[in-house]
């Protein structure tokens, strides 16, 4: 079984900065990529950004030049540095972790409960 975990979310004013940082733990022989998406009230999840490896990321549109992703690959843990934070970026962010699940290499998404990012103007 493989647990994922949330944290670092908070209240914080626009233009401010906040840092999540996700830890996956249990049984775990790999894994593929790690990511974040969010849900705003009201709207559909959707993908923030991901990274394949330790220096393969990838972001939405709306986040690329404030956002950015890492990974250690030692502690099973990925982050999202938030910077120039904007009211439109208040949601609900939850961490989604792929691990490698046999010798085939198939896989399977775990989730975190999520964290809450709220911006205030």
């Amino acid at each position: 079984q493989v647990q994922v975990v949330e944290s670092g979310g908070g209240l914080v004013q626009a233009e401010g900065s906040l840092r999540l940082s996700c830890t996956a733990s249990g049984t775990i022989s790999s894994i593929n990529s790690m990511g974040w998406y969010r849900q705003a009230p009201g709207k559909q999840r959707e993908l923030v950004a991901y990274i394949v490896g330790t220096d393969s990321a990838n972001y939405a549109d709306s986040v690329k030049g404030r956002f950015t992703i890492s990974r250690d690959n030692v502690k099973n843990t990925v982050y999202l540095q938030m910077n120039s934070l904007k009211p439109a970026d208040t949601a609900v962010y939850y961490c989604v972790v792929e691990v490698v699940i046999d010798i085939d290499l198939r896989t399977r998404d775990y989730w975190g409960q999520g964290t809450q990012v709220t911006v205030s103007s």
